[in-house]
């Protein structure tokens, strides 16, 4: 037998057994995506809450405690600020909305009879009667439907106060944690783990800071576009434009064509088709100038690979995997460059250890350890000499200070 076909048998068992093994991966995180889910979402929160938490320490002198609280409540307080004016607005604006779309419609229908097509009267009354009808042929599929949207939203709020208790214990005891975890592997792969969980936290960290910059700019622009042509709808557009842009690449375009849609019905095609090229105005920036240069820094990711690994994961999970695929394969980038010996964040260092329950103390906390042992020892001689009245107990000569990193 050829070397060759020998070559290409023993990948090709390996490549299975890999493929099976992230198919079998996959269908468990869908099995468990109601926990899975809001943990990832706590994760982004956490990286994106962190700064905050610390400037409320340093510059506020509040406990960690207090800090993790008040930056996750700060948070929850600026989403539902925002939700309820765009809520306010969407309802102020609704009734015009309302009364310009039968106004276009009843423009469309006239058109149809007047234009180039030049139906009459009782084509038009036949057709809407076919849809009238389809519409209550399908009742029961539609409540059910409603039924569905109900059900999902229940679990959306579950998910969103799973995500937000994690969110602050993960600001709170996110090195215990990470520790515990840590804990669990053999010794000789925790330093190495630790090291790449650094790294991947910090380009996570990198990625969501610069999405939100990104969608920021989408949103500003979008919004500012639509508050020409429906300006009670320009604070609610913007705000679907900037959620919608987490999801790189496809999510703006969605969101911006909603917004096209919008004015269409509101204005007419003439308004719709400058909205249209607003929308490719932003797209364009953002695809030439802020995803290359601000996305490429930060996860380095060609766009190219970040269009595919969009597509990747909103056909393995739908929207959710739309939204997390990019921040996942960033994450695996680094840790698994790092593991192979490229570090992409040298200036990190390695001398941040984690301490585990139970393992080896770090040469630093030995030596302080043994050192402090030496000062009690002299000093009990010199109480038992009479050159000291006082006999310390080398846990009370002073704290022993904690490597970089370490929490005690």
């Amino acid at each position: 037998m050829p070397d060759s076909v020998r070559s290409a048998a023993a990948w090709s068992w390996r490549l299975l057994l890999i493929g099976l093994t992230i198919a079998a991966g996959l269908w468990l995180v869908t099995q468990l995506k109601v926990i899975v889910v809001p943990i990832a979402v706590a994760l982004l929160l956490t990286v994106l809450l962190t700064p905050v938490q610390r400037f409320f320490r340093r510059h506020l002198r509040m406990s960690r405690g207090l800090a993790s609280g008040a930056a996750l409540i700060a948070l929850i307080v600026v989403v539902a600020g925002l939700v309820a004016i765009a809520g306010q607005q969407i309802v102020s604006g609704f009734q015009d909305l309302r009364d310009q779309a039968v106004e276009g419609f009843e423009q469309f229908t006239q058109w149809l009879a007047d234009g180039p097509l030049g139906l009459d009267s009782t084509t038009i009354s036949h057709w809407l009667d076919q849809a009238g009808t389809a519409v209550s042929e399908n009742q029961d599929s539609i409540v059910s439907g409603a039924l569905g949207a109900a059900t999902t939203i229940g679990h959306v709020v579950a998910g969103a106060l799973i995500a937000l208790f994690c969110t602050f214990f993960f600001l709170l005891d996110g090195r215990t944690i990470w520790s515990w975890v840590v804990g669990l592997l053999p010794l000789r792969a925790r330093d190495n783990v630790h090291q790449a969980g650094r790294r991947g936290i910090v380009t996570l960290a990198a990625y969501t800071r610069t999405q939100i910059l990104v969608a920021a700019v989408d949103a500003v622009g979008i919004g500012i576009g639509a508050a020409f042509f429906v300006p009670s709808l320009a604070l609610p557009l913007g705000i679907l434009v900037f959620v919608g842009s987490f999801i790189p690449i496809v999510g703006a375009i969605v969101t911006g064509s909603i917004a096209v849609l919008v004015v269409l019905v509101a204005q007419g095609w003439v308004q719709a088709l400058v909205m249209l090229g607003i929308v490719l105005l932003v797209q364009q920036i953002e695809g030439h100038i802020l995803q290359p240069f601000l996305m490429g820094h930060a996860v380095s990711l060609h766009p190219v690979a970040v269009l595919l690994v969009v597509a990747a994961g909103s056909f393995a999970a739908g929207i959710v995997g739309a939204l997390f695929a990019v921040p996942i394969a960033a994450v695996l980038n680094t840790v698994v460059l790092y593991l192979h010996g490229h570090d992409k964040f040298p200036e990190l260092g390695t001398d941040d250890r984690v301490v585990v329950r139970g393992s080896p103390q770090p040469p630093v906390i030995a030596r302080a350890e043994a050192d402090l042992e030496d000062v009690g020892a002299r000093r009990r001689s010199r109480a038992g000499a009479g050159e000291d009245s006082a006999v310390v107990d080398p846990q009370d000569a002073g704290p022993v200070e904690d490597t970089p990193g370490e929490t005690r």
